[in-house]
């Protein structure tokens, strides 16, 4: 019988989250802080229609986020129902042992873990309102991350979190959380949404050149800017239809991260840093870059910037990387064209995640990879679910 791919390749998941634990932050933050604190608290509305009270993260007095909204995997219902409580959700969303036995099951050797409560790209850590308990959140996080992938570093490659609006400050602990074991940055790819300066901006720079000589890569997960509403749009489609849309819409919000790391010289100005376009899907990519390319010669780009050697293709061959789960025509036309800059990923354990359950389309990841990738030439495959992660993450 011939192997499985799983069984083939040690496939690296270059996207799944963490739900983090009630106590994260009261365990590990100043009690003076009070109930500035983020904490859960049972859901002050009362009973949802099937009697439970869901818990509900707290930011800076207000509420935020439901801590099993994240944890979709397994749940036999679609958002906005989801797991009243983390008890209620897969123990492998928030147990970080439970994971590596999932991990086993799914085929998967390795994971990169990304946060939730916080914001795809940090910015829920400004509700806070008070610099020096920003920082704290921040920093607990990044030690509770590095605690909770210890139990199997070989495992899960941490990425960390930044107190993006102070420079100085990120930078100390982007070299902190590197000594604790993180292998990557995560970054909103829509800074100025925060009231910060545009990505573009040198003002970054020293975070660029601490992640570069660290071999740090930046990721830019989606809806990692400021605000975003899931179920927005017409009132006519309902809830479900309106997540759909949204969602997809969501992959190709990330091209403005892609195209100012590109255009606005990050790139050109630190050519040995590493740039993740976080599950935005990778079929779109090729077309843009395409136009990025006939747009910088067509505008005449290249008469303000003549110290620019590469087109903006080449730029994003060296050192951009997109990540896919569910595409499968997609990918495979664009595979080829750029074989070293696409990395695999399942989302583990969000609504739309490569995971089974009683509502999903797609299983087991090592039975979807079989499944669709298993035509795919095997020089291709190897580099997809494996090598490019490697090479990114720094994986041995």
């Amino acid at each position: 019988m011939t192997a499985g791919l799983a069984e083939r390749y040690r496939i690296i998941d270059t996207d799944s989250h963490v739900s983090e634990p009630a106590d994260l932050w009261t365990s590990r933050v100043p009690a003076k802080w009070g109930e500035l604190v983020p904490h859960v608290v049972p859901d002050p509305r009362g009973p949802r229609a099937d009697g439970k009270v869901a818990d509900i993260w707290v930011f800076g007095g207000e509420l935020a986020m439901a801590t099993g909204g994240p944890a979709m995997a397994g749940y036999n219902g679609f958002l906005p129902d989801h797991p009243a409580t983390l008890a209620d959700a897969h123990p492998a969303a928030f147990d970080s042992r439970a994971r590596v036995r999932y991990l086993d099951d799914a085929g998967i050797w390795s994971q990169v873990i990304y946060p939730n409560v916080g914001g795809f790209g940090s910015g829920r850590f400004l509700q806070l309102r008070e610099p020096e308990l920003m920082l704290d959140c921040v920093r607990a996080y990044n030690d509770f991350l590095s605690e909770w992938t210890s139990v199997a570093p070989e495992r899960f490659i941490p990425i960390m979190a930044l107190p993006f609006w102070d420079v100085e400050a990120a930078v100390r602990e982007l070299d902190r959380a590197w000594k604790l074991g993180h292998k990557g940055v995560l970054f909103g790819s829509q800074p100025e949404g925060f009231e910060q300066p545009m990505l573009a901006d040198p003002h970054w720079d020293p975070i660029w050149a601490a992640a570069q000589e660290r071999g740090l890569a930046i990721n830019f997960h989606i809806i990692s800017g400021a605000g975003f509403d899931l179920f927005g749009g017409y009132p006519g489609n309902g809830p479900h239809t309106n997540a759909a849309k949204q969602s997809a819409g969501f992959f190709l919000d990330n091209s403005s991260a892609i195209g100012d790391v590109i255009m606005g010289g990050i790139c050109h100005r630190f050519p040995t840093l590493k740039f993740v376009s976080v599950e935005s899907g990778i079929g779109w990519i090729p077309s843009y870059l395409e136009a990025l390319d006939w747009q910088w010669a067509n505008m005449g780009a290249y008469t303000e910037h003549p110290e620019r050697d590469l087109l903006p293709s080449e730029y994003f061959r060296r050192q951009v990387y997109g990540c896919f789960w569910f595409e499968r025509e997609s990918a495979r036309r664009v595979l080829d064209v750029y074989p070293d800059n696409w990395l695999f990923e399942t989302d583990f354990p969000h609504p739309t995640s490569l995971s089974d359950g009683p509502v999903s389309t797609s299983g087991r990841p090592r039975d979807w990879v079989d499944k669709h990738l298993s035509g795919w030439p095997e020089h291709l495959l190897a580099r997809v679910l494996h090598d490019n992660a490697a090479r990114v993450y720094g994986i041995e």
